[in-house]
Formats: structure tokens, sequence, C-alpha cells
């Protein structure tokens, strides 16, 4: 598997504070069966973190894998935030492409309101010759009242990112249904750890996969989109239809 969420750079923002922590989530996410995983640190007001200083952490802590034989491949990357989106040159933006490929921007969504400017973001985004990868919107509230928004971002040319610790119910039950309904409806191309250190958000991308339960739909969820995205080559076809009768209706309102 492939994990394309972490913050595992240790120091840089609110994931993992030190090498002790940042190796502890790489051995556990070795151990849970992941053989990539992306460095992506906050790139917002609270932890502004550059280009450089991800770079740099991404070299220093693959020295240490290295050195402890810990047997995992650590890709650079960033979840930025909408603010950080004006804010940024392209160049710097295409700095902090997902696994390294200046083709995907991993986009935060914010925790609270849905900004109007998130659809609008997209299509920005796409203009300047970056495909937008939604990171977590099963956690926003006025998401979970209207899971539709997530079904206009996937039409204006967004991939969905939902995280792992959601499908299997350790951020609560509604963000839990909401991750589920949107799996189901076809709308999900990624699932990612967002591990930030031992504890509710741990590294690990095998439990989402049980929750899920099509194998094949877990495989290209956690393996052949991620895999795709590293290698900067197409998305391969989503493996079995997903939805059931009327949940996508249901979503937009229909």
């Amino acid at each position: 598997m492939i994990d394309l969420h972490s913050h595992i750079l240790p120091g840089l923002d609110d994931g993992a504070v030190d090498l002790a922590d940042a190796l502890e989530i790489a051995r556990a996410a070795a151990a849970d069966g992941i053989t990539a995983i992306a460095a992506t640190p906050h790139v917002r007001e609270d932890y502004p973190t550059t280009a450089d200083a991800m770079e740099s952490g991404v070299r220093y802590l693959r020295a240490a894998l290295e050195r402890e034989g810990i047997r995992i491949e650590l890709l650079p990357g960033g979840e930025v935030s909408l603010e950080q989106l004006d804010r940024l040159s392209h160049d710097e933006l295409r700095r902090f492409g997902l696994a390294g490929n200046s083709n995907f921007l991993l986009i935060e969504t914010p925790y609270w309101d849905f900004p109007p400017p998130l659809g609008e973001v997209v299509g920005r985004v796409r203009s300047f010759g970056m495909n937008p990868v939604i990171a977590h919107p099963e956690r926003n509230p006025a998401i979970q009242a209207d899971l539709g928004k997530v079904a206009a971002l996937v039409d204006a040319g967004a991939l969905i990112q939902v995280t792992a610790a959601s499908l299997d119910g350790r951020l609560g039950s509604r963000t839990r249904a909401s991750a589920r309904k949107l799996v189901d409806a076809g709308l999900v191309h990624l699932v990612g750890s967002d591990a930030h250190t031992a504890g509710i958000r741990e590294a690990g991308l095998s439990g989402a996969c049980k929750v899920i339960g099509n194998e094949p739909l877990a495989r290209w969820l956690t393996e052949s989109v991620p895999a795709a995205i590293v290698r900067n080559e197409p998305l391969p076809p989503r493996p079995t239809p997903t939805r059931r009768p009327g949940l996508l209706a249901r979503l937009l309102g229909g």
C-alpha cells in the first residue's frame, strides 16, 4: 500500500515532534504493509512550511530511515491550505507536488465552514497545470450535512482523499458515516492515514481496507491510484461500480 498523506517530518507542524517520533510512525506504517509514504506537512498560516524546509526534512528523514533499516520509501509533498494558494508562487506550489509529482497538489479542507471559493479553487489549480486532491472533506460539518458538495468538486475535476481513521470510526460516528457514503457513491479516489503520531490518527491503512470490504476497490484506493500518482501515469479505472442504487441522487438532493 502507498500512503499519500502524513505528517511524519519532525518539527515542521503538529505531527512528529522529533526524530524518534518520526521513526515510530515509519515503523508502524511499514508493519501495516505500507511500502511508500508521502510527507505532507501543513502549509498554512500557523505552520508556514517552506518548500526548502520540506525538502530538507525529507532528505534528513530518508537518511535516518536508511540508517535504522526501516524499509519504506519516503516521498515529498505538502498539505496546502486555501489561503496559501494565493500567497505561494506556482513554482513553490509545484515543489509541494504530491509524492513529488508536480501535477498533483494536496489541498486541506477547512475543518469548519465550507468556503464558497473551494469550488473555484479546483478550477484555479487546474488552470496552472495541477490536479487538486482534496484532503478529508468528510470531516467538515458543512459537507457532512450536504455530501453533494463533494460530488460538485469531483465534477469540477478534483480527486478526493478520505482519512483512514474516518472510515474505521476513530474520528466519530458522523465522520465515519460521511466517509462510507462517499466511498459507496464512488466519489473517493484515495485513502490516506493523515498520520500525526501514535494514537487516533496513527500510521496504517489496513483497518480502512477491512471496513471497505470490497478488496479490488480497497486495493484501487490504497495501491493503484496512489501508485499512478507516484509514477505520473494515467489513473486506472475504478475496478467495479460502487454506487448503491439511488445513493448519488440522494447525495445531490435528487
